[in-house]
């Protein structure tokens, strides 16, 4: 080494020392660091510094030479301690390559480097981005990058350049982010270059070229705002007051399938029978729809023969349901487009399926696939039909018959599909209704489709959702309901659909429709159904449909089928803007007698406030009030004991326009509800305003509700849990300053998610949060909480997928659980009341020990 380290200082011929430093480069790029400490310690950074420094003064410096002395330098730096010392001693410095020392970084600092890098990364200018992007335009480089990249990848079998490839797709990507630079994109085949050299083969490493590949569909395709404008309702202009002085429905319609003459035909319905001569292969081109009226109308006018309607007897099996009584309450049930048809699976109801439905495995590359097809459109576009087959914005809806497409249909209670687009042959790309009087929340869908073939896989897009990610990435289907198998004797909804997957498409949001933000994207919820009969009449929707009709339907049968002792009253809450009525419930047991001491014994008894629906699209959580409806209403002993212990009080929907006209998340005021409760208007939200003013008298009497319990559906997580309300909780998740006082809090408010967590299946008490955070100050669970001074104050939160956890681990969730859970909220509720009834305490302390392992909290910070 001393004699090599001699050689190069004393040699004064450029290509001598060009070799010496190259057998040091080969000395030192062994494995084992020795030749780097044998280097420095017989002074070689000197001698590399004192080249450096002779070479720095040569004019022009020798670029090959200076390439040498900093790598060699930038192997040394690390293990040699006093580099450092030895640049300060020949003032290199500022020809250093920076070494990763502190010594080394202070005085790169202090040589004024960070006002040169401050110069080159700055100051940020789209202006200058964009001249830079024409200038590249102009002289034709767009052409050229192409080139570039498309010869690296027939070159680069092996994919070790890939970082060189991403460079490329990013400066192509920047030049189309201007208008000049997408016209000269598409005019070079850009995207058909780009699209050919992502599906020859599927490489993992290829996954982030694929990403930047679907982003340019997304800059250099603009949307077609033929397809998908600015997304508000059609149904805005219809409010205009208050309150809808909404009429009579118009006469109500169900289709019907085939069905056979023996069972006898209900009073009230007139109905076309489907002649005998059809072909069950033309059933439903010519499917009757039956015309229910108050009064028995008599066979229609046109000589047509008389037809009776099958309906599945599911008395036993749904002592709550009755086709019937349904009518009856949809009658008086006002929506703003006044639907006249029912859907048939809210006329035939839902039975629960036996099996249980496991969480779908997704196969690896579906998602890809999906998006490769997408682009698909825009190279072949001639491909494509592009052919509008339901539209709701047209007058009348006109559904095309013409043998060809599906037909769809969204036209009662509930439902919500706007437009439906014949793609290809047997793939549609579908667009949901926003909320009425908004422009956003397109998320629940139930709609109606019929005239499809046996066997063939029919692909459907929903191309304008709003949310970033979805339990549909993470395993969950939509939901099916076939009319032919609720004929068959299979009343139910199904879990069903292949290739689900959700993804950002290229459509583009208007800055109206995305709150102010321009260049945000829908999503695209793809699936894949194979439809087991021919020429069926199929649902598909969101999540377990439950109507404003279903719950009348249902509190009227609890009223009629309750257990003895059951105190059970309905009162009219309000009037919504729709013109509905908002039921309030209130259940308890019934005293013994009128005597004043147990009536006395009857009011004293605390309360506890239920609600739910708040948010239309969240169905679910009318599933759970409905269990819990039932185990109140219930002749169990357990029951029993839980009337005598507590009076409830129960708002089972809270938005019911926003049910009935098939709304996500707003009432016909176009606000979210559920936000408005610090400060509601009587004329808006009529249903909060009322709600909270019986819970303000409520504490004005002294009689403050012991729980308060919010019911929800939560679209992005697995499991049931609940949110509640800590101080404690909120100051550590916050990391609010609290040293130098001492924060003491009632542990109370966890006891009912542990019982829970104890008591139901479904229950995940690790997904609970107590935190309150600032967006949702508004909401019922934290107004009630601060204002009415509930502390047992809860949102109950139930998944709309499935669960990871506990008996139903990966199973999806359905309505016989979501029954169980409302149930066991109950239960819950009754052993609550047994750890801190004063009356229990003294023989209950070894379940306190358990439930309630502390009651104050200090904390000093």
């Amino acid at each position: 080494m001393e004699v090599i380290l001699a050689s190069l200082e004393r040699t004064r011929d450029l290509q001598t020392t060009l070799n010496i430093l190259g057998i040091l480069s080969e000395l030192l790029t062994g494995g084992t660091g020795r030749g780097v400490c044998v280097l420095v310690s017989k002074g070689g950074t000197g001698v590399l510094l004192q080249l450096l420094l002779s070479c720095g003064k040569e004019t022009p410096p020798n670029e090959e030479l200076m390439m040498q002395i900093h790598s060699l330098l930038a192997k040394v730096g690390p293990k040699g301690t006093n580099t450092h010392l030895h640049t300060h001693t020949h003032t290199h410095t500022h020809t250093l390559t920076p070494t990763p020392t502190s010594v080394n970084a202070i005085s790169l600092g202090q040589s004024g480097v960070l006002d040169l890098l401050f110069k080159v990364i700055g100051p940020y200018s789209r202006k200058n981005t964009k001249m830079n992007a024409r200038r590249s335009v102009e002289r034709r480089h767009v052409s050229l990058l192409l080139a570039t990249y498309l010869d690296w990848h027939r070159n680069d079998s092996r994919h070790r350049h890939m970082l060189i490839r991403k460079g490329i797709l990013g400066c192509l990507k920047n030049l189309a982010n201007i208008k000049l630079g997408r016209k000269a994109f598409v005019e070079a085949d850009g995207m058909r270059i780009l699209y050919n050299t992502s599906v020859v083969r599927i490489y993992t490493h290829l996954e982030q070229n694929i990403k930047i590949l679907f982003t340019f569909s997304a800059l250099t395709h603009p949307l077609n705002n033929s397809r998908v404008t600015y997304l508000s309702s059609p149904l805005n202009r219809v409010l205009t007051t208050p309150c809808l002085n909404c009429g009579p429905l118009s006469p109500v319609l169900i289709p019907t399938g085939q069905a056979p003459p023996t069972v006898p035909e209900t009073e009230g319905i007139s109905v076309t029978r489907v002649a005998p001569q059809v072909a069950e292969a033309d059933l439903p081109g010519s499917l009757s729809r039956l015309t229910l009226e108050s009064s028995a109308a008599g066979v229609e006018e046109g000589g047509a023969e008389q037809a009776v309607l099958e309906v599945p007897d599911t008395a036993a099996l749904l002592p709550l349901h009755d086709p019937d009584l349904y009518i009856d309450m949809t009658k008086v049930t006002h929506s703003v487009p006044r639907y006249s048809e029912v859907a048939y699976p809210d006329y035939f109801g839902h039975v629960a399926p036996s099996s249980p439905e496991p969480i779908l495995d997704r196969a690896y590359g579906v998602q890809r696939t999906k998006i490769f097809q997408d682009i698909e459109r825009l190279i072949h576009p001639n491909d494509i039909l592009d052919k509008v087959v339901y539209d709701l914005d047209v007058e009348s809806c006109p559904a095309i018959d013409d043998g060809e497409a599906l037909k769809f249909n969204s036209q009662f209670e509930s439902g919500n599909l706007r437009k439906a687009i014949q793609i290809r042959k047997f793939e549609y790309d579908l667009i949901l209704n926003a909320d009425i009087n908004s422009n956003h929340y397109h998320q629940w869908f139930y709609f109606e489709v019929s005239g499809m073939r046996l066997g063939v896989a029919y692909r459907f897009n929903i191309i304008n959702c709003e949310k970033a990610n979805s339990q549909f990435n993470y395993g969950m289907q939509v939901l099916m309901y076939s009319v032919q198998d609720a004929i068959g004797g299979r009343p139910q909804w199904v879990r069903t659909g292949q290739d689900i997957c959700y993804y950002k498409n290229h459509f583009s949001r208007s800055s109206m429709a995305a709150g102010g933000q321009k260049g945000k994207s829908y999503y695209t919820m793809t699936f894949t159904v194979t439809f087991h009969h021919r020429d069926d009449v199929c649902y598909f929707t969101y999540h377990y449909p439950y109507t404003y009709s279903t719950l009348k339907m249902h509190l009227r049968k609890l009223a009629e089928k309750r257990a003895e002792g059951v105190y059970l009253r309905e009162d009219a809450l309000c009037e919504t803007l729709g013109g509905n009525s908002c039921p309030l419930l209130t259940i308890t047991a019934a005293p013994e007698s009128s005597k004043h001491e147990h009536l006395n014994h009857l009011r004293n008894r605390p309360v506890v406030f239920l609600t739910a629906r708040v948010h239309p699209g969240e169905s679910n959580c009318s599933w759970v009030m409905k269990g819990t409806l039932e185990f109140l209403t219930g002749s169990s002993a357990s029951a029993q004991t839980l009337r005598e212990a507590f009076i409830f009080k129960i708002v089972p929907m809270l938005n019911p326009d926003g049910v009935i006209n098939g709304s996500h998340r707003c009432s016909l005021s176009g606000e979210d509800l559920n936000r408005q409760w610090q400060n509601p208007s009587r004329d808006l939200h009529p249903t909060i305003y009322h709600t909270k003013g019986l819970l303000q008298y409520l504490s004005a009497q002294q009689r403050a509700p012991l729980v308060f319990c919010d019911y929800h559906g939560h679209s992005r997580k697995k499991n049931v849990f609940m949110y509640g309300c800590s101080v404690k909780e909120t100051v550590w998740q916050t990391d609010i300053n609290t040293t130098s006082y001492e924060l003491q809090e009632d542990l109370g408010y966890r006891t009912l998610p542990k019982l829970l967590s104890q008591l139901a299946p479904a229950f995940s008490m690790s997904s609970c949060s107590f935190v309150v955070e600032r967006s949702k100050e508004a909401t019922a669970r934290v107004v009630v909480w601060r204002e009415i001074g509930v502390q047992r104050s809860y949102t109950m939160e139930s998944t709309l997928c499935g669960c990871d956890q506990g008996k139903y681990k990966g199973l999806q969730i359905g309505t016989r659980e979501l029954e169980e859970m409302g149930a066991q909220l109950c239960v819950a509720l009754l052993r609550l009341h047994r750890l801190t009834s004063p009356l229990e305490l003294r023989t209950h302390t070894h379940l306190l020990e358990h439930e309630l392992p502390e009651t104050r909290c200090n904390i000093t910070r």
